[in-house]
């Protein structure tokens, strides 16, 4: 009798193996499960289909939901802040404000939390979870529009908790149906927040002038629950990654810890040096959006305060397409397409001051949204070229969690520079400096090397998510293939593997140890095909 291979994910699986694959479409990994050989099932991304395409169109509503709430805050300031006035609070301006700065804040600081929570109890439930904080923390607030302590946890924690459970898995489970089309994918996906951000401003002023605040909460708590429909449609195709192996002599608090975060990101040197780039990077970043209305009002009085941001925002939008469809091209470094986008960024928010016309400022702010849309659509595909599959859920979750601090303090940095000085001229050429710093930091990635390679940057171009062990042959292999198989049959021999091993007679062997032990067998990924026959 043959002996039963099992599947990683619980399930038996057989089939032929046809062109180094099984006929169950899946890629099988060769493992060592105690004393008994596995099988690892990989899926490879199936690169479209009806509900790939469901997926990113989910993704993108649960994008465009999240952030079209959290940046269109400033109506809800208003009326907030105009409420609070009347009841005689001397604090209502900073208080009002407040509740917008934990909304954002909670979002970043907290998406650690999703990434953990992605890989204990899948991205579909985490989504939900997010979901429904998200739709109930709105839909509470509108019974506190008098209490703005309550609104601190109900709009700003709660809400805010939520969305970082959400958009961590929105930004995840990309990389589970598209390889090809990942960059241009993520672009479709994160223009979703530029479209809403466009679109809602407008609807939720005139909603809020007509209805009121606790009106207009219980409107958003009823889009906030489209997030619960999209969590429906995250199905994962890699397998939740299973607990890691209890060493002798670890703590148990080490292996707890272990138990939640995925350690093996931060061994990949490239990844430490990519997370910890960004967030230096991001203490400038966000300083044109926060103070470009005043800076208008300053340097440009009589003209339209708010065009600059919203030059920033279509442009933005636009970005993430056509950088997003760049990213796929084949030769292109993304790491080094997102360093470009950092040096510009960082050199036109240095130039902000110089601007002598206000139409040479919104030629300015049309090139930061775009480069702006560049840096944002490609988080998702570098964090997955870095860590692979297994590792990117948290990789984007941490990530974020380092950008809230940056995010958060620089901002109210260049505002006190104001306050000394009194103009923006040197708020703002600071604030170019960290971008152009954050870029030249990514160089490194180009001067260490990884233990696995199998889910990072080469200098020239991105590589797969997710590739076969017969794809990475080179010519050297072909033309000492003797050697190669000689070092094969010792690996194998290792794992309890050998001619008479009854593993060899099951269907879902895979092309590596059939090539191991079939004399003659042919090199080139065209001519494998297999059938019993050949045993």
């Amino acid at each position: 009798m043959a002996e039963t291979v099992k599947i990683v994910n619980g399930e038996t699986k057989a089939g032929t193996i046809v062109n180094g694959s099984a006929s169950n479409g899946h890629l099988a990994k060769l493992v060592k499960n105690g004393s008994t050989p596995a099988m690892e099932e990989v899926h490879d991304p199936p690169d479209g289909g009806a509900r790939a395409w469901l997926v990113m169109l989910g993704a993108f509503l649960c994008n465009g939901v999240l952030f079209g709430v959290i940046n269109t805050y400033s109506v809800i300031y208003l009326s907030l802040q105009k409420q609070l006035h009347d009841l005689g609070d001397t604090e209502a301006s900073s208080k009002a404000a407040l509740v917008g700065s934990l909304t954002i804040g909670t979002t970043f600081l907290l998406s650690p939390v999703s990434g953990i929570l992605t890989d204990k109890i899948g991205l579909r439930l985490t989504t939900l979870i997010g979901g429904v904080l998200t739709c109930g923390g709105m839909f509470l607030s509108s019974f506190f529009t008098n209490n703005v302590s309550a609104l601190y946890f109900t709009y700003g924690i709660m809400f805010g908790l939520g969305a970082a459970l959400a958009y961590t898995p929105s930004l995840a489970i990309l990389g589970h149906y598209f390889k090809k089309y990942l960059g241009m994918v993520n672009g479709i996906v994160t223009a979703g927040s530029s479209v809403f951000t466009a679109i809602m401003p407008v609807l939720l002023n005139k909603l809020v002038q007509e209805t009121g605040l606790a009106t207009s909460f219980r409107v958003l708590s009823v889009i906030s629950s489209f997030v619960i429909f999209c969590a429906l449609l995250y199905k994962p195709l890699q397998p939740i990654q299973p607990p890691p192996r209890v060493k002798p002599g670890r703590s148990r608090l080490n292996t707890v810890l272990r138990s939640f975060i995925n350690f093996d990101n931060w061994k990949k040197k490239k990844y430490i040096i990519w997370a910890l780039s960004i967030p230096i990077a991001l203490f400038g970043y966000f300083v044109p959006y926060v103070h470009m209305g005043k800076f208008v009002l300053d340097s440009f009085p009589g003209e339209g305060e708010n065009l600059p941001v919203m030059c920033i925002g279509i442009t933005s939008g636009l970005g993430r397409l056509i950088f997003g469809f760049i990213a796929d091209l084949p030769g292109i470094n993304r790491v080094l397409l997102q360093q470009i986008a950092f040096v510009l960024i960082g050199t036109m928010t240095m130039c902000l001051p110089a601007t002598g016309s206000f139409t040479l400022l919104l030629v300015i702010a049309l090139a930061m949204g775009l480069f702006d849309g560049c840096f944002i659509s490609l988080l998702g595909p570098i964090a997955y070229d870095l860590c692979g599959p297994r590792g990117a859920t948290q990789a984007i979750g941490f990530l974020l969690g380092l950008c809230s601090v940056p995010l958060t303090i620089g901002p109210p940095v260049a505002g006190m520079l104001y306050d000394h000085t009194g103009s923006y001229k040197l708020p703002l050429i600071l604030a170019g400096i960290p971008p152009l710093f954050g870029a030249s930091t990514m160089f490194l990635i180009r001067c260490v090397k990884d233990d696995n390679s199998d889910a990072v940057l080469k200098d020239s171009t991105h590589q797969p998510l997710a590739q076969p062990a017969w794809d990475c042959e080179n010519a050297a292999d072909v033309k000492t293939n003797g050697h190669v198989r000689e070092e094969r049959r010792a690996t194998l021999a290792s794992s309890g593997i050998n001619m008479k091993s009854p593993l060899l007679s099951n269907v879902a062997v895979s092309s590596l140890v059939l090539e191991s032990y079939i004399p003659g067998y042919p090199n080139t990924h065209r001519q494998r095909k297999y059938s019993y026959s050949n045993l």
